[in-house]
């Protein structure tokens, strides 16, 4: 029994991105079917069946909002208290997403800001997420290096770091919410609209990040190689629960 006191656990979802490297022109890439259902759909259900997580807001294209509504009644999305529309980039949908959260459910809240087409997360890594939270005040999904990064410099030679000492952000990214909210805002009074994703913005003021290692199969479906995993990811854990292997 969760303590009236403790932060409700909250998954922001972003589900605003338009797919161009995935070539589609019928529908946004979060929209794609696979079995008959959407892929927002599969990484929705994960959060809504999770026991741990009190509720659910989606950053949608807006124009794309009635369909997503009309799939949460389809496939039984019961936690999603909130769907909101995305703004001109990836950092303005989140601060929507983020007001919504508010709004939504209150200031004491974990905050896991997910993409929606990051379907093949587990529930180990949403609850990993949450316990560093709690104890941290910060969560960053990651996955080990498996092959050499090389970081390039404009004004020096390039870097190789020891592929032992470098692990790959993926997401979620976990905060609690005063604390990402507040990151936001002084983004925005200084005119900052220019960074890549949650973990960067909270590590340039100052805050710091700690890491959970989930699976190397939480891809981002961006391409069609990507999807193409996805669908024999899909199949894998089918025959599993059929065949029990």
């Amino acid at each position: 029994m969760k303590d009236s006191q403790s932060p409700k656990n909250i998954a922001v979802i972003f589900a605003g991105g338009t797919g161009r490297r995935m070539r589609t022109v019928s529908k946004p890439k979060q929209f794609l079917e696979l079995n008959g259902k959407p892929v927002i759909i599969y990484t929705l259900e994960l959060f809504d069946n999770h026991p741990e997580i009190d509720g659910i807001v989606v950053v949608c294209l807006n124009d794309w909002i009635g369909y997503l509504d009309k799939q949460l009644n389809k496939f039984g999305i019961s936690k999603v208290g909130a769907v909101v529309a995305g703004g001109q980039t990836g950092q303005e949908s989140i601060y929507n997403g983020l007001v919504a959260a508010r709004e939504t459910y209150g200031e004491n809240c974990n905050v896991l800001i997910h993409d929606g087409v990051r379907p093949l997360i587990t529930d180990l890594t949403i609850s990993d997420n949450i316990e560093a939270v709690n104890r941290h005040g910060s969560c960053i999904t990651c996955v080990p290096a498996t092959e050499t990064v090389v970081v390039t410099c404009t004004d020096g030679p390039m870097k190789i770091p020891s592929r032992a000492d470098t692990i790959i952000a993926r997401a979620p990214q976990s905060f609690r919410l005063p604390d990402i909210l507040g990151a936001h805002e002084k983004a925005r009074a200084e005119g900052r609209n220019d960074f890549i994703d949650s973990c960067t913005m909270m590590s340039h003021y100052g805050h710091p990040i700690h890491t959970v290692i989930g699976p190397m199969e939480n891809i981002k479906i961006t391409t069609p190689t990507d999807f193409f995993i996805f669908r024999a990811m899909v199949e894998v854990h089918e025959n599993q629960q059929i065949f029990g292997f």
